[in-house]
């Protein structure tokens, strides 16, 4: 259904070039732009404006001649897995709403948040595994309002929390939601917003006194800084960050923990010390099919992503034996690990470069595309482009 233009809004935003550095990330056009525009409505049984319209639209929201009305905001969210403030512009310096008013409404909301029972926690815990779940299988691009909202009802209800029985619960659901967070927006390419939730996500650990979460959080920072290339940074905080776990880590955290570090390692240049880590891996992760770790459930971690992560480290590296890992991890891979089976491919086509393995390599790099397209992953397409590069 389309529209000649568009209706009156309640709420219209100033934008700046947010919408036009989300769009680039992604290496759309415009008309790219407007097509998704387009094809999001008809899915979603949306009414938009005409495509002619809609060109002039794009045209102006990023040239500022234009505020983009809340309606349209919505759909570009979630086409571009952005915040409401990264696609307008609004930064941390702008002026936040009031949340309470007098004394009376401060008092009610302490109220409120001391009546956070144990199953409203649950609750909380139950939205992230919702959030995992669907972001595992569709991607982050289409869970940002979603999120945002979580983060929100969680911050809220620590902010306004007052004795520690009621902290402590909050703040440990509250971890483990900014860590996903931050995961999903570093995947969507917003490195600071996934920076801000990792600090979240620490500062949350620690009032919980939770080291497990605390050590988790660090050590996805720390590809951050691997991505940002800054490898050999990023090899200290991995290695900080099994500090901070100390003794108190489930092994399959620890065998976690040590898979990242041979990966940051490997990227780090630093092949002796990769060999190492995945040694350590392999003698800390539990034998048997299972893969989730019942302490941290954000952490899955099975022979078969071991595989997966010790063929990744190897191909960095250039050890031959790279192949061998990766096409076992293939053979085991969840199809519902969708961003997952996209570096996976990225991997092979890495190894089989290394052998001069050129069509091979194309045919993984074709079908990693795919999937960093199905989940909107810009962190995968950005590493599908730079192989891509080298053949």
């Amino acid at each position: 259904m389309l529209l000649l233009a568009p209706g009156p809004e309640a709420e219209r935003h100033d934008v700046t070039n947010g919408l036009k550095a989300a769009r680039s990330a992604r290496e759309w056009s415009q008309e790219r732009l407007v097509r998704e525009i387009e094809r999001y409505a008809r899915q979603h049984m949306l009414a938009v404006a005409s495509t002619a319209s809609l060109r002039v639209y794009v045209s102006e929201w990023e040239n500022g001649r234009r505020p983009i009305s809340a309606r349209y905001a919505k759909i570009l969210r979630a086409l571009l897995g952005i915040t409401d403030d990264e696609l307008t512009g609004r930064g941390e310096g702008s002026p936040a709403p009031a949340t309470a008013d007098g004394y009376d409404d401060l008092l009610g909301r302490i109220d409120a948040a001391r009546n956070v029972s144990l199953t409203m926690v649950k609750t909380f815990m139950d939205q992230t595994e919702l959030l995992r779940t669907m972001d595992r299988q569709m991607g982050a691009a289409s869970l940002v309002d979603q999120m945002t909202a979580h983060l929100t009802t969680l911050e809220d209800a620590l902010t306004f929390a007052v004795l520690p029985e009621t902290r402590r619960p909050v703040a440990r659901a509250l971890a483990g939601a900014a860590t996903l967070a931050a995961w999903q927006a570093l995947d969507v390419g917003a490195v600071e917003r996934a920076w801000r939730h990792y600090e979240l996500g620490k500062r949350a650990a620690q009032e919980a006194d939770e080291p497990m979460y605390l050590a988790h959080a660090t050590a996805e920072q720390a590809y951050v800084l691997c991505d940002a290339g800054r490898a050999p940074m990023a090899v200290q905080l991995i290695r900080d960050a099994q500090r901070l776990g100390g003794k108190v880590m489930s092994p399959r955290l620890t065998a976690w923990l040590y898979a990242a570090e041979a990966e940051i390692c490997a990227r780090a240049g630093l092949p002796d010390d990769c060999r190492r880590a995945l040694e350590k891996a392999a003698r800390c992760l539990p034998s048997g099919e299972e893969a989730r770790d019942p302490d941290m459930l954000s952490i899955f971690l099975n022979e078969g992503h071991l595989a997966r992560c010790r063929g990744n480290a190897l191909a960095l590296i250039g050890d031959d034996e790279a192949m061998g890992s990766l096409y076992t991890a293939l053979d085991a891979a969840d199809p519902t690990f969708v961003r997952a089976s996209a570096g996976l491919r990225c991997d092979l086509a890495q190894a089989h470069m290394a052998r001069g393995e050129y069509d091979q390599a194309h045919e993984h790099l074709r079908q990693a595309r795919l999937l960093a397209s199905r989940t909107g992953s810009v962190r995968q397409r950005r590493r599908v482009e730079q192989l891509t590069q080298r053949l």
